[in-house]
């Protein structure tokens, strides 16, 4: 069954649902406190007692724009509340929403759903009242069918009162923008199986939908699909320019006016044709490998095998930086030869590359993926960094948020907390996450602290120009750099 449709609400003599969300990470610590904003009585569930008594006193273990408030506030209206017992969730809350990790499995491309698992194993065995519970964690294709037998068999087991259904709510947060995406979601999903699910459901978001938010409702494997396609979607759009990008680094040409030209067509768009250092972060790039073994594990290997090679050009493009960084500094000194006279400086850099670059002050700025997010998994900016280090340079790091995430996973990196002080000194200038501090600078004024004026724009955020009459030696993503003796910069 799949409909779509929107302006529709629960009729408001419904009693007040009481909401529980288990698992308050990134995903369920927004969800809980936008549905306290949303006017529910919610109690967040995590079996970590540190992380619950955090919230408890209003602290977040992450950044997010906007959350902080929203937390305190509903923490002392006593609208929000953290538990560590099931027990309590399981007798109080009529909606359980499920917001637990769904990781790459290490040394695999699959998702790995043990806690998802958990968390529904645990919620069958301690609700004793007709309830709901509604998954938002990214899972393969066919994982709530499964989670719905293990629901049904649990609950068969323990002899509890009540009915419990399943449903499938899949998140679309960009980080960043959470509360917005989740308090005015542009779309809502929901895989049910009743109309009482949907009607629950629907009492849930009355308030976005009494907007006009469009509404979906659908079967199990549809709600799961969606997220994974849209995410996949996105990271080819991505891959697709960085593509581009390559060509033009070697003939020449405008990687920024390409992108504009084609995204005129209403059937491509704009956004996310943006030449850069590619996609992280804790979505994307586990998901498309996710995709990828569910799909083999259907017998389907063939279909979504350009996927491989979206990962892979995203990938390319982390060497992409450290090689371009070999050709700006053996340009400084005086040495033009091009990439071919280096030997490459990828993820295993050349003797030539370490010679280049050992001893040398980089400066980096920004190493979570994506800016207004303290969030460094699978970055592509801490990647580089660490490259950089191994390859022998002496890195500055700077992210307004990431820093002390950063140095959780790669310590022996130098971290500072102001741009200032990364810049200081530095014989080269990455640009890595496209905070606006690192967008709005004077290039005049960096060039009075920078020891040798060398900027690479790994997100094409700055005007060359400018960074050119400033004296500097300018090399972005997408461009051909113009200290290589096939000819000038196309900047």
């Amino acid at each position: 069954m799949t409909s779509v449709a929107s302006n529709q609400s629960a009729s408001s003599t419904v009693a007040p649902l009481r909401i529980s969300v288990v698992g308050t990470g990134y995903l369920g610590a927004t969800h809980a406190a936008c549905m306290a904003e949303l006017g529910f009585e919610v109690l967040g569930l995590d079996v970590d007692p540190a992380k619950v008594e955090a919230l408890s006193r209003g602290e977040l273990p992450f950044h997010e724009p906007g959350l902080p408030e929203l937390l305190i506030k509903h923490v002392q209206s006593g609208r929000l509340r953290f538990t560590t017992s099931y027990e309590d969730v399981g007798a109080w809350a009529d909606v359980h929403f499920i917001g637990v990790g769904t990781p790459q499995k290490p040394g695999e491309s699959a998702a790995d759903l043990r806690y998802v698992e958990a968390a529904v194993r645990s919620l069958a065995e301690h609700i004793t009242r007709d309830a709901l519970i509604v998954g938002k964690s990214t899972v393969p294709v066919g994982t709530a069918t499964t989670l719905k037998d293990l629901l049904a068999t649990t609950r068969a087991t323990a002899s509890l009162p009540g009915t419990v259904e399943l449903a499938w709510n899949p998140e679309f947060l960009r980080e960043g923008y959470a509360v917005k995406d989740t308090l005015t979601p542009d779309r809502l999903v929901v895989g049910v199986e009743s109309e009482h699910a949907e009607n629950l459901l629907r009492q849930v978001y009355a308030q976005p939908l009494a907007t006009g938010t469009p509404w979906i409702s659908t079967d199990f494997a549809t709600a799961e699909l969606v997220k994974v396609a849209a995410n996949a979607f996105l990271a080819t759009k991505i891959s697709f320019i960085n593509a581009f990008s390559e060509i033009t680094e070697t003939v020449g040409g405008d990687i920024g006016t390409l992108a504009d030209a084609i995204g005129h067509d209403p059937r491509i768009g704009r956004k996310f044709l943006n030449a850069g250092v590619g996609f992280g972060g804790g979505c994307l790039p586990k998901d498309i490998r996710a995709l990828q073994a569910r799909v083999s594990e259907l017998g389907l290997d063939r279909t979504m095998r350009f996927l491989a090679e979206m990962d892979d050009i995203n990938l390319r493009r982390r060497d992409r930086v450290v090689d371009l960084a070999v050709q700006v500094l053996a340009h400084d000194r005086g040495d033009a030869t091009g990439p071919a006279g280096h030997g490459g400086a990828g993820a295993v850099p050349s003797p030539a590359a370490v010679e280049v670059l050992h001893g040398r002050k980089i400066a980096i700025l920004g190493v979570a993926f994506k800016p207004h997010s303290d969030d460094v998994r699978d970055s592509p900016a801490l990647d580089v960094a660490n490259r950089l280090y191994t390859a022998g340079a002496d890195v500055a790091v700077y992210d307004p948020q990431g820093n002390a995430n950063a140095a959780k996973r790669f310590p022996r990196l130098g971290y500072v907390d102001t741009l200032a002080k990364a810049i200081v000194g530095a014989d080269l200038i990455v640009l890595l996450t496209e905070w606006d501090e690192f967008k709005t600078m004077d290039p005049h004024d960096v060039a009075r602290l920078v020891d040798r004026p060398n900027i690479i724009d790994a997100r094409n955020v700055l005007n060359p120009a400018a960074w050119i009459e400033a004296g500097f030696t300018h090399a972005a993503l997408g461009h051909r750099f113009r200290g290589l003796a096939q000819g000038p910069a196309d900047a």
